[in-house]
């Protein structure tokens, strides 16, 4: 089950696209849990950094994006649906510093 939620942003990395983000029930209730908003998830998209991709994953292939609120740090994991132009929100939130370095953008090892 998904939510869906179209929106005309910017896309990520400043380029004007009409994105349709659809948030599975997961991420709502996972944003729900951590406090993180629409609007966060938003910025994130738009203006985060891609820093892992996946592309095997199934149904769609997916990535994790590193972005900032308020100075917090906040991953979120998209699934692309090319084919249907949505970008899918899987889960959402904030690396643990004693799991990820200082940049959160790798795991410690």
């Amino acid at each position: 089950m998904a939510v869906l939620c179209s929106l005309l942003g910017k896309g990520l990395k400043g380029r004007h696209v009409l994105a349709r983000y659809v948030f599975r029930v997961h991420a709502v209730q996972r944003m729900f849990e951590r406090g993180i908003s629409v609007a966060e998830v938003r910025n994130v998209l738009e203006e985060g950094e891609t820093i892992a991709t996946y592309p095997d994953d199934k149904p769609y292939p997916s990535r994790l994006i590193l972005g900032r609120s308020r100075q917090r740090p906040i991953h979120v994991v998209v699934a692309d649906n090319a084919p249907d132009e949505e970008i899918v929100v899987v889960t959402v939130y904030q690396p643990d510093a004693t799991l990820w370095t200082d940049s959160f953008r790798r795991r410690r090892e």
